[in-house]
């Protein structure tokens, strides 16, 4: 990967830009938006929001107003669990294309799996969800489907479906690498993308890559994003300050050693959210 436009290629043949623009906890409104136009001029060209962020309306106001023709642009959106299920699934997409005022979507996730801790039927719900996400696939309003949170277990079923899952977003950094669930991704032929590759903020205070960081003249925001780029992993950091927005795009230009890979492989578990997708609650 050589700039923000180099592609992995998906399972289904369809390519999404190597680094996202993630808009997880950015403000609905001017903010959001101005933050998405910011990171488009930087040369993103790959932007990642939700239902539940509440900003898909200031995302939507982004990309009318960019300046970037809307086929140069891919953009992910993801339903919520309070809408799992064929029905409401199918509801929630026609809203957010309606915030979002697009006419494609070129991938929608299933934010969180639903889960045998809160559901007897927890596999029907997801696989519900899923045909409803098929069907939207197969008419071609989104490009590419996929999930989020998702264990392997949790994906077990889909994958034995006419359409496979095509995108597993996780939580990825320095001392949380899911590496279970990365390797079943890898073996399935499943891209894996990193929310939070800067742990929202908590890998930039470790000493440890602030040290690593130091030897190649980055910040530890780029060294983790980079991190996750030569693990193999499409990285979706996320800023709403327009010179840290400028700065995650710059990881090109230096390469991690086998070495320093290998240190920060092998941190243990630091500052990741806690999440569980076995155990939530929401």
């Amino acid at each position: 990967m050589n700039r923000l436009t180099d592609t992995f290629k998906l399972n289904n043949g369809y390519e999404i830009p190597c680094v996202g623009f993630g808009t997880w906890q950015a403000p609905d409104g001017e903010v959001c938006t101005n933050s998405v136009i910011k990171a488009i001029e930087c040369g993103y060209r790959h932007i990642d929001t939700a239902a539940v962020y509440g900003n898909e309306k200031s995302v939507g106001n982004a990309i009318k107003n960019c300046g970037v023709k809307r086929e140069e642009l891919f953009i992910t959106s993801k339903v919520w669990n309070s809408e799992r299920g064929y029905e409401t699934t199918l509801a929630a997409f026609e809203k957010t294309m309606s915030d979002l005022s697009l006419d494609y979507l070129d991938l929608y996730l299933i934010h969180w799996p639903a889960s045998a801790y809160r559901f007897k039927n927890w596999e029907e719900i997801n696989l519900g969800t899923w045909k409803a996400m098929t069907e939207l696939y197969d008419s071609g309003r989104i490009k590419a489907i996929g999930v989020s949170n998702f264990l392997p277990h949790h994906m077990e079923a889909l994958m034995k479906t006419e359409v496979r899952p095509m995108v597993n977003q996780i939580e990825y950094h320095p001392g949380q690498l899911q590496e279970k669930t990365v390797e079943y991704c890898v073996n399935n032929k499943v891209t894996v993308e990193a929310w939070s590759p800067l742990g929202t903020g908590r890998m930039l205070t470790n000493e440890k890559l602030g040290a690593i960081a130091g030897r190649y003249n980055v910040s530890t925001a780029q060294l983790c994003i980079r991190f996750c780029l030569q693990n193999g992993i499409l990285p979706l950091p996320k800023s709403v300050t327009p010179s840290r927005i400028e700065e995650n795009a710059r990881v090109f230009d230096f390469e991690i050693s086998k070495e320093d890979m290998a240190q920060i492989n092998a941190m243990e578990y630091f500052a990741g959210s806690g999440l569980d997708p076995d155990t939530e609650d929401f």
